[in-house]
């Protein structure tokens, strides 16, 4: 019987496609999917002649496997992965391994790591962006979990992963229990908000500016070849030049209602549990739930009135300005996202290597782009670094687009056109800046109306104080916590 150096369970796109990458990497893959069918047809199809075993069984699958036995699940997130894992753990042993693929929930794998451990299995939940095209040249991958398992994965992941223009994979150990598979969904908030930016920057130019796709094409283009050089920008000066056989262009055709599958909803409720104010990504995810709201949206055009003004100043000048306003909010996205994992990475003892997640995600993900280089090396001269708006590159990147980002939000405003991420992520940079907020105010109502005490400017921190406002409510005070 011939021995394989990795199983595979799973034969949707990305699955398929990885099978292909590793075959042609070197490695030798066994294969099953649900739907046995579908397995004879990739033999058959795609995977014919390569080093691609064909299994019908997960027995039969992991009798092909050679020892410890590697088994990759590329299956749809939730009960389906526990059902795979409960059927694979008959036919595994002590010391084999376990990889969850998909985009599974992270703290579901921090549950995984200990109960497989508690079993003698070892567990690895391991992010995987790029989608299909990725998956098959090379995507990037984010592997945590058990590391005792990482040195049986590591030559098969990196060299199937994405390479910077130096070489280096974009791949690398993340941290134990769920971390791999929390990078992974910091990584899909990012792209979240992202693609809302740019959505956002292409109504200002569609419905502000009046400009037509040909014209958009054009700006992306030359987008493309600067600061904002990246997958999504690249890919959305495709989208504005395509065209139905007919001529017609496509993106005019199609619905204005977006999809989600969850990734951005749980990045914005980690943020809520760590209390990171992460206001960027929440509007992006947002923004989709608004966009589903169609009906609603037509008949309110039809009743609920916006200003009647067109946009009277120079074009090329305002698109210039966008440019500026889509890259500093970028920035913003960046350092909110950073932030959430440099939290959550303290409370989780994780010790994330945020310069390697920058080079994790240099290549093949949704999100790389050429700043990606500067992020890894805002946190190499400064490890501790707290937030990247503090990173000199980075400051000085904002001084200088921040007039233009202020007029794109002013002008939005007085159009009526809606910039919910990229007003969020100025409203955030003028919040971080702001040596004292109003919360005071906020502190002194809440001490009002239930007693909750406040800390005081002429005391140290840690001292809570509680005052009787209206004279009636005596000196008993509630406790201090915070959710």
């Amino acid at each position: 019987m011939s021995h394989a150096d990795i199983g595979l369970i799973g034969l949707a796109v990305m699955g398929e496609n990885l099978v292909l990458n590793m075959a042609d990497h070197g490695f030798s893959v066994a294969v099953f999917n649900r739907t046995t069918s579908r397995v004879d047809e990739f033999l058959a199809g795609r995977a014919a002649g390569k080093s691609i075993i064909g299994t019908h069984s997960l027995e039969e699958l992991c009798a092909h496997l050679k020892r410890p036995r590697r088994v990759m699940i590329m299956v749809k997130a939730g009960v389906v992965v526990e059902k795979v894992i409960e059927s694979l753990l008959p036919f595994l042993e002590p010391g084999d391994i376990v990889i969850d693929g998909g985009n599974s929930k992270f703290p579901d794998s921090v549950r995984r790591t200990d109960e497989l451990a508690e079993k003698g299995i070892l567990f690895i939940g391991t992010g995987v962006s790029g989608g299909e095209e990725g998956a098959l040249k090379g995507p990037s991958i984010m592997p945590g979990g058990n590391l005792l398992a990482w040195p049986f994965v590591k030559p098969i992941f990196q060299a199937i992963a994405a390479k910077t223009d130096q070489g280096e994979p974009c791949c690398e150990w993340v941290g134990r229990g769920g971390a791999g598979h929390f990078v992974k969904m910091v990584h899909n908030g990012i792209e979240y908000g992202d693609m809302q930016m740019i959505c956002e920057t292409y109504q200002m130019m569609k419905v502000g500016l009046s400009m037509s796709n040909d014209e958009m094409h054009e700006v992306f283009t030359r987008w493309n070849q600067g600061v904002l050089d990246s997958y999504l920008v690249e890919i959305t000066r495709d989208i504005l030049g395509y065209r139905d056989e007919d001529g017609t262009a496509t993106l005019d055709l199609i619905l204005d209602t977006a999809g989600q599958k969850g990734t951005g909803k749980w990045t914005a409720i980690a943020a809520l549990d760590v209390g990171q104010p992460l206001t960027l990504i929440g509007e992006a995810v947002f923004a989709r739930c608004l966009s589903a709201l169609k009906d609603e949206r037509v008949t309110a055009s039809q009743v609920l009135a916006g200003p009647n003004t067109t946009f009277e100043g120079d074009r090329n000048m305002f698109v210039h300005d966008l440019e500026h306003a889509l890259y500093a909010s970028k920035i913003v996205s960046y350092a909110q996202g950073y932030q959430l994992m440099r939290a959550m990475s303290e409370e989780k003892d994780w010790g994330l290597d945020y310069g390697a997640i920058a080079l994790m995600w240099r290549g093949g993900c949704i999100i790389r782009s050429v700043f990606l280089g500067n992020i890894r090396d805002a946190f190499e001269k400064n490890p501790d670094l707290s937030n990247l708006l503090l990173d000199p590159f980075f400051e000085a990147a904002i001084k200088i687009a921040q007039e233009s980002w202020r007029r794109v939000i002013a002008t939005a405003v007085t159009l009526g056109i809606p910039m919910p991420a990229i007003s969020a992520a100025l409203a955030y940079y003028d919040g971080y800046r702001c040596e004292r907020l109003p919360a005071n105010l906020l502190q002194a109502q809440r001490d009002f109306f239930g007693a909750h005490t406040y800390e005081r400017v002429d005391n140290p921190r840690g001292e809570f104080f509680h005052t009787n406002w209206t004279g009636r409510g005596g000196k008993t005070a509630s406790s201090t916590y915070n959710v």
